[in-house]
């Protein structure tokens, strides 16, 4: 008669896992797993609207991040919506990507490129109703 297995303390792991990992669904390999957790890298990537300077989201000015999209928007033939929507578009991607990972004042530089390029494109900031948190 098979034993009663004993449930581990409270953020112990079982033998071969990580702490915060999931477990793998049946028949998922770790190789497609990985692959499906990288999509978002794979966009940046291989995105087709726009060819991004290198390092241009690493810089700690809003102004510089906000002209070098600007450059790379106008430039490209390739994207399907006019150069403000693409630049604004690729930033707000990079923001959500990078989600919880981004310091407050990181997020603070990259928001404040928002206003700068909107600023750059002679748009203004759209007022939207803030969510209670």
């Amino acid at each position: 008669m098979p034993t009663k297995q004993a449930r581990k303390p409270e953020g112990e792991t079982t033998r071969g896992a990580r702490a915060g990992s999931r477990p793998r669904k049946h028949g998922e390999t770790t190789k497609t797993r990985q692959a499906k957790s990288k999509w978002s890298d794979e966009v940046t990537r291989k995105n087709d609207a726009l060819d991004l300077e290198k390092g241009v989201f690493t810089s700690d000015s809003p102004g510089t991040i906000a002209r070098s999209l600007k450059r790379s928007a106008d430039a490209s033939r390739r994207r399907k919506t006019d150069p403000f929507r693409s630049a604004l578009s690729m930033l707000t991607f990079y923001i959500n990507r990078a989600g919880k990972n981004l310091s407050k004042a990181r997020r603070g530089t990259l928001t404040a490129a928002k206003d700068k390029l909107r600023q750059l494109f002679g748009r203004k900031r759209k007022l939207s109703v803030k969510r209670v948190q």
